[in-house]
């Protein structure tokens, strides 16, 4: 894409009236725009990472059996009556309107209440479990304050996937495939070194839930690393849980984090309200074992320019970044137009600033927007060869010819 066809622009400053690192940087350089507090639109650079973000999940979910579905945002008040979390007493999140006929509704905040309903009409016998389902859909949360930009948002997208199991074997077995399935996730964004696996209140369905917390001075939680990595929530630091664990209080480093996933086990709460049996190899009903399981896309991009960003801009890894190379065309506009061409037939994705600009400005837009390669071409790098090849994360660039650049970057 040519950069002078973009219609988004970067800014010089960050928004004076934004506080979170991820929401100043994402808006300046052009990613998203800022509708009110909590809401936020993707431009074309951001929903292009959005996209990958987006294809990361479904592959890792779709590997371990998830089978992708969409379903309503606009919820009937009975079903969430049958759980009790209609009243806003109960759950203090919700976005409520009425149709013209006065019928009360509601915008999704979750989907364990549809999802199970909406089974009773594929689960009867015990041949159709396991199984589990996913979607990527937006839910809208009344938060009552929103000031983490895109982490913290009214109306985000979330990825949400439940599982349907025989028994608590079965159930169990495909949760640790999932804690698997969500590492490898944190793993191709680029914050795999960052992020723990965190042991957290398991409610009433069970011991622990397991959040996945990655470490930023930007996080609204506390968790105690363990030297091999796995963490616990401060929220459920005491001295019973560390002997369960078996961590050693002295051994624990403290940090500050963010939460970018988390999955619980549900028991039958929500089978026994609906009704979702199944009938066993005995001819005996049961109720089905289910397990929820969130990343909210959106709140994981916030959180990689959190985690990865430095004084100059964001840096995106190559998994999700909008483009793979930055083209700055520096007076040789007839030579990088040709180079442009060649990237784009060797299926390398480039986006080419070929605006009327001065060199300082491309360059620090170019370190602003944070796509991995920045490949420059003038007269002096043609001079000696070639283009200048400088990674986004490294401050010194390298002199290569146009095969060799293409045969590094394919």
């Amino acid at each position: 894409m040519k950069q002078s066809q973009l219609f988004t622009k970067t800014r010089k400053e960050a928004p004076k009236d934004e506080v979170s690192k991820n929401a100043q940087l994402l808006i300046q350089a052009g990613f998203v725009y800022k509708e009110m507090a909590g809401v936020y639109s993707y431009l074309p650079l951001g929903l292009r990472v959005l996209n990958k973000i987006n294809d990361i999940i479904r592959k890792e979910m779709n590997k371990i059996g998830g089978q992708e579905l969409f379903l309503t945002n606009l919820q009937d008040p009975k079903i969430w009556e049958a759980t009790g979390r209609w009243s806003d007493d109960v759950v203090d999140n919700w976005f409520k309107t009425k149709l013209k006929s006065g019928t009360e509704l509601g915008l999704g905040f979750t989907h364990e209440e549809p999802i199970t309903r909406m089974m009773k009409d594929h689960i009867s016998s015990f041949r159709d479990l396991p199984l589990s389902a996913y979607q990527i859909q937006t839910k809208f949360r009344n938060e009552s304050r929103a000031k983490s930009g895109i982490m913290r948002g009214r109306e985000f997208l979330m990825k949400d996937l439940y599982s349907f199991s025989r028994d608590e074997k079965e159930h169990d077995d495909f949760y640790n495939k999932a804690i698997i399935a969500y590492t490898n996730i944190f793993s191709k964004v680029g914050l795999g070194e960052k992020t723990h696996v965190t042991f957290a209140s398991g409610g009433t369905f069970s011991k622990y839930s397991h959040e996945f917390q990655t470490v930023s001075d930007a996080g609204e939680d506390i968790i105690y690393i363990a030297p091999n990595g796995l963490a616990v929530n401060e929220e459920v630091f005491n001295d019973e849980v560390l002997k369960d664990l078996g961590f050693e209080k002295k051994d624990l480093k403290k940090e500050k984090s963010i939460e970018v996933g988390n999955i619980f086990s549900l028991g039958t709460k929500f089978s026994e309200a609906f009704d979702l049996t199944f009938s066993d190899e005995k001819g005996e009903n049961k109720f089905v074992v289910m397990g929820c399981y969130g990343i909210g896309p959106g709140r994981l991009m916030g959180t990689v320019v959190e985690a990865l960003s430095d004084e100059r801009g964001i840096i995106w890894p190559e998994t999700i970044a909008p483009f793979k190379v930055h083209l700055l065309s520096l007076g040789a506009n007839e030579e990088t137009e040709k180079i442009y061409n060649q990237l784009q037939q060797n299926g390398i994705e480039v986006l080419f600033d070929d605006r009327d600009k001065k060199a300082g400005d491309k360059f620090a837009d170019s370190d602003l927007i944070g796509i991995p390669y920045r490949v420059v071409v003038s007269e002096k790098s043609l001079s000696q060869g070639g283009v200048e090849l400088k990674k986004r994360a490294e401050n010194d660039g390298k002199i290569f010819s146009i095969n060799d650049l293409i045969e590094l970057l394919k």
